[in-house]
């Protein structure tokens, strides 16, 4: 829905259309996206149009950076260790009264 959205305002019909679900599943998720302010719907007569919210857009982009470097350096680390040799563990020699 987001996809459709960002092209430009759309109506609820129209946004419905390729998603082969009903008027009022569609208006369930506008709810949820204008509940989180992604999303901004206008109702002119018996039409109700929707567009996205770009702004809010940047708060989610942001969060997803944050926890993308935090990510990155965690497999980072973690490519490292598995580049390293492997050790095997050092054999204990033979005890004095075997040999």
């Amino acid at each position: 829905m987001m996809e459709k959205l960002s092209d430009s305002p759309i109506t609820v019909s129209q946004l419905a259309e390729p998603f082969g679900i009903t008027l009022a599943a569609v208006v369930q998720h506008l709810q949820v996206l204008e509940e989180c302010g992604l999303a901004q719907t206008e109702k002119h007569g018996r039409v109700r149009t929707c567009r996205i919210q770009p702004a809010s857009l940047q708060v989610a982009a942001q969060w997803i950076a944050d926890r993308k470097s935090l990510w990155e350096l965690r497999l980072d680390k973690l490519g490292e260790l598995l580049a390293e040799p492997e050790q095997t563990p050092a054999e204990d020699p033979e005890p004095e009264w075997l040999g």
